[in-house]
């Protein structure tokens, strides 16, 4: 994967590529354009890896290998299993709402700039084939039911994002690693304050206006992720349909925040909370408060 570009600004060194169909950076303060040249083109590799396992649209990813043998015991590594029951995890705290099997709905469910609704005959046809309850998960081996598909779209990012930047800290092993930021299309971590004991400043996106902030927060470790639909969505006789769909129902949810933002000791957890707290719909906020982190709603 190709580094874009290395940039130098007034407080901190800037490293830009793109993975998992995101503007991906890295923000170093070290005012070191050889060593962000270094950090950045370890962050592109390590999340090529992931993206490469774990796409859905790569036809040889472990993903795409498990979807195709369903109905079968399957082998899966340590790492693949550690994912998997992280969404087993997810499942069981969002009573059943964060089901990695629900990406099959995207066949009745195109989120790409038409204004097509899929009809209940359509729905009724693939929500057999959702429900992570069905599937069987032990410590090296899986069971996925004939028909059914896994998707890791909900969590690749937001887990390429702490990879990354536990990546990137193992660098400095016998010293204190500079203070850095990784950000991949939103959803970000940092290590620690800034040299000054100064907090990262980070914007969160407008939904309405994209690319415009509405805020700023500070942050001096730990990560925060975004769920919205500011970029997916179906506009059709005045209503509009959120791309993030009720595996319950196959719809999409309704009453909920345009986006929820979530800070959390990791990426992964943060991101996992936000697209939760969406698809509780109108109890979004109610069930972010009793998480006890900090949050932020955009409505």
């Amino acid at each position: 994967m190709t580094v874009l570009s290395i940039q130098q600004g007034s407080n901190c060194v800037v490293g830009r590529f793109r993975a998992m169909a995101s503007p991906c950076e890295i923000l170093l303060e070290a005012q070191d354009i050889a060593l962000c040249q270094q950090l950045t083109e370890l962050a592109a590799a390590e999340a090529e890896r992931i993206e490469q396992k774990y796409s859905r649209y790569r036809p040889d990813s472990v993903l795409s290998l498990l979807n195709w043998n369903a109905g079968h015991w399957q082998a899966i590594d340590a790492e693949t299993a550690a994912l998997l029951q992280f969404a087993n995890s997810c499942f069981t705290l969002s009573s059943g709402l964060f089901d990695i099997s629900s990406g099959i709905l995207r066949r009745v469910w195109q989120f790409d700039g038409s204004a097509n609704i899929a009809s209940q005959q359509q729905i009724d046809a693939v929500l057999p084939f959702v429900g992570w309850h069905n599937i069987k998960l032990d410590d090296n081996r899986l069971f996925l039911p004939a028909g059914m598909e896994l998707d890791l779209g909900g969590i690749a990012k937001e887990y390429a994002v702490d990879k990354v930047l536990q990546l990137l800290q193992q660098q400095f092993a016998a010293q204190q690693a500079p203070s850095l930021v990784v950000n991949f299309g939103g959803d970000m971590a940092c290590n620690r304050p800034r040299d000054d004991g100064s907090l990262w400043r980070i914007g969160i996106e407008n939904p309405t206006l994209a690319d415009q902030a509405i805020s700023a927060v500070g942050l001096s470790s730990g990560a925060l992720a975004t769920s919205g639909d500011s970029r997916r969505f179906i506009l059709k006789d005045g209503v509009r349909y959120s791309h993030i769909l009720n595996p319950k129902t196959g719809w999409p949810i309704s009453n909920a925040p345009r986006s929820v933002t979530v800070a959390a000791p990791n990426c992964l957890l943060a991101g996992m909370l936000a697209t939760t707290a969406l698809l509780q719909g109108a109890d979004a906020e109610a069930f972010l408060q009793a998480q006890g982190l900090k949050y932020w709603l955009v409505k």
